[in-house]
């Protein structure tokens, strides 16, 4: 049965946002051939979405050449702004961008562990007013957060969990309170991670694969098929809690002690560094070959003449590998290059120690970093036994530390325990990860919203 004209309309209108959205702008010769539309059909959707204010003549193309140059048509970027949140257990970390999710403003608040639950929530939804404010946006359409802890599969709430701030979950009703009209959406922050590592990240040839999050705590994040995996109650990748070997008891409903976590999670490992004799207060510079890939024109761009001070379980001193393109409201500098994303603290000990084996690379490093991977490949063979993804990430603050080496240590471990080809591969994303996978979703979202969702 043949579309109405009024189904036609709305399904080419979409296509030609979907094309504006991935190729950036074109002019209307482009998008009849792109779209393989008559070019009447195709001036009328131009005039309609301008019509409509989503998209506007940005420039024009062939000014080489003589005569008339044809208009360049893009996306109207301040049609809707969004904020993207990661909220850590010592403090969140905001940025506000446009349409396009290029980074228009950032803000950060660092919140002490005696903060009571009220004054917390004030001074969190306060940096997101602050982020607003200075990214000259009247409103917000869809505010995307990354948050620690269970998601509700059935009502999209973060869950109660043991362990975390109590205005974690007093927070997204707060931010609907005070942002009127905003959708405001939650996800666990492994998961975001392994969203931005499958787009733009470790992940990005890969539709089948598990990221492993090894930082104070530890989880795992399941794609396959390209489809982000949460469980019949969310709790998809709470690897924590898996029964090992090695403990001195097993994990309880309530206690992950004697799981996964008891091995990998942070204060284990810089208590296995303990038994290893290396310091544990050493703080080392980054090695100039870890980067961090910051968002470009397509995915959006930091700011290019400020620095983010990430929560403290962010990474510090990262460089930038070479220029980036960063469309905000000012160049960047000569070089093209923007400043390197700093921590508001010191980087996590666990990580610090981890690191600091890798740069000294001495025999006693040696024997901490298989040691620490042997227990990793623990957890992470139970993974490929049930999964066989082919591939696992490690993100988290330790996972980075180590960086490649490490991944090729579990790797080369896991090749000894498991008969399944498993790539281990360290993530390609710095601190920014969950940032960027709170971006990626909410534009994602405002735009099915604006748009019209994808067709399937």
């Amino acid at each position: 049965m043949p579309a109405s004209p009024s189904t036609a309309r709305a399904l080419n209108d979409r296509l030609a946002l979907r094309l504006l959205q991935q190729e950036g702008p074109l002019t209307a010769g482009q998008l009849k051939q792109l779209t393989g539309l008559s070019r009447p059909t195709v001036a009328d959707l131009v005039d309609r979405l301008t019509a409509a204010g989503l998209i506007t003549v940005v420039g024009e193309s062939g000014e080489q050449r003589r005569g008339p140059n044809a208009r360049l048509y893009g996306i109207v970027a301040g049609r809707a702004h969004l904020a993207a949140l990661d909220v850590r257990t010592e403090g969140v970390l905001v940025l506000v961008s446009d349409l396009l999710g290029r980074v228009l403003a950032e803000a950060s608040a660092p919140i002490g562990g005696d903060t009571g639950t009220g004054p917390a929530v004030e001074q969190a939804v306060a940096a997101v007013e602050r982020a607003v404010k200075e990214g000259g946006a009247d409103r917000l359409h869809t505010v995307g957060i990354g948050a620690p802890g269970l998601i509700d599969p059935a009502t999209g709430d973060l869950r109660d969990s043991a362990g975390l701030p109590a205005w974690h979950r007093s927070l997204v009703a707060a931010l609907q309170d005070r942002l009127p009209g905003a959708r405001v959406t939650v996800e666990n922050e492994t998961n975001l991670a392994a969203l931005a590592e499958q787009r733009e990240g470790a992940a990005r040839d890969r539709d089948t694969f598990v990221l492993l999050w090894l930082g104070h705590g530890v989880g795992a994040a399941v794609v396959l098929d390209g489809s982000l995996r949460r469980g019949a109650s969310g709790g998809t990748g709470e690897i924590g809690f898996l029964p090992v070997p090695g403990t001195s008891t097993l994990p309880s409903a309530t206690d992950c002690g004697g799981g996964f976590h008891s091995l990998t999670g942070a204060a284990a490992v810089v208590s296995l560094a303990a038994e290893y004799g290396l310091p544990a207060s050493e703080t080392v510079d980054l090695p100039t070959s870890e980067t961090v890939d910051l968002p470009t024109s397509e995915t959006g761009g930091l700011p290019a003449s400020e620095t983010v001070d990430l929560p403290v379980d962010g990474p510090v001193n990262v460089p930038v590998d070479g220029p980036v393109n960063v469309p905000v409201g000012g160049p960047a500098d000569a070089a093209g290059a923007v400043p390197a994303v700093r921590g508001a603290a010191d980087e996590p000990e666990a990580a610090r120690v981890v690191r600091g084996a890798v740069a000294r690379a001495s025999a006693a490093d040696e024997r901490f970093l298989r040691a620490l991977a042997d227990r990793i490949a623990v957890g992470a063979a139970s993974v490929v036994a049930v999964l066989d993804p082919g591939c696992v990430v490690l993100g988290g603050e330790v996972g980075r530390a180590g960086g490649a080496v490490l991944a090729g240590l579990v790797g080369e471990r896991l090749r000894r325990m498991s008969p399944l080809p498993t790539e281990v591969r360290a993530s390609g994303l710095g601190g920014t990860a969950v940032l960027r996978g709170a971006l990626l979703t909410a534009r994602e979202r405002a735009q099915d919203e604006l748009f019209g969702p994808p067709e399937r």
